[in-house]
């Protein structure tokens, strides 16, 4: 079995949706075994399987805020708010994911973010508040604007998609087991235009596949990308998050003294 794509595909199924970002463990973990570039048919593969892994997990919610859609009550209208909020993130990453991943894309900047979102996110647990808000459905749309939008931070290698909505969740008033499930409802369209963005660049590149190794990382990334989801929204019914920005701190800081 390829031992490279299963240890990336596992990392990136458990670090897409755990707040601790997949960017600083995929530019660390490659550097200490010094493993090249995967290339776009494996970002391709295991974004796919992330989605998957997010679909699978949270069945429930995605079929009732897709039934909502047709039936138009307050579950469509949250699914209606979510992709209407989704379009100025994927305009952003369309135009500037490129740019960002060539300009911020160094140790110093992955440490710095990890640390300082680890703050925040830090402080926004404390400020969560007994009565926080559990039920999704009942969001409106300044909320689910501003924890959307909140997304564009995280195309900074190091901020973490998952750590930056929960943030914002929290901040907002939602509980800490809502503001989990929202940031995963969130990801379905941002992973999905991530995932088909990568497939157009194979199809019109003609890279070369290897299909054993991106089978092998498909089923990591979804095998662990269930089982944190699954992990996160039960352990936040009683738990606090600072132990992940507890977490991301020591990485900040690991990083920083392996490459400086």
């Amino acid at each position: 079995m390829p031992i490279q794509p299963f240890i990336l595909g596992l990392i990136q199924g458990l670090t897409e949706f755990l707040p601790i970002s997949s960017s600083g463990h995929l530019i660390l973990i490659p550097k200490l075994f010094g493993w090249a570039e995967q290339g776009l048919a494996f970002d391709a593969t295991i974004h796919l399987a992330t989605l998957a892994a997010v679909i699978v997990a949270l069945w429930v919610d995605v079929k009732t805020i897709t039934l909502g859609v047709f039936k138009r009550n307050e579950n469509g209208r949250l699914g209606w708010l979510i992709l209407t909020a989704t379009v100025p993130v994927l305009a952003v990453g369309f135009f500037f994911n490129d740019w960002f991943e060539t300009v911020f894309r160094s140790p110093l900047v992955v440490a710095a973010s990890l640390a300082f979102w680890g703050v925040i996110l830090w402080i926004a647990d404390a400020w969560t508040k007994k009565q926080a808000e559990d039920h999704l459905e009942k969001i409106g749309w300044k909320r689910t604007v501003i924890i959307c939008l909140s997304q564009i931070i995280a195309f900074i290698p190091g901020t973490s998609r998952s750590g930056i909505t929960i943030t914002a969740g929290l901040f907002g008033g939602l509980s800490r087991e809502a503001a989990a499930r929202f940031s995963f409802l969130l990801g379905i369209p941002a992973i999905a235009a991530a995932g088909g963005y990568s497939l157009l660049k194979i199809i019109y590149g003609g890279e070369s596949v290897d299909w054993l190794s991106l089978t092998v990382a498909f089923a990591a990334a979804f095998v662990s990308g269930f089982f944190a989801i699954k992990f996160l929204l039960k352990i936040m019914k009683a738990a606090s998050y600072k132990w992940f920005a507890i977490y991301r701190i020591i990485l900040a800081a690991v990083i920083l003294l392996f490459f400086l």
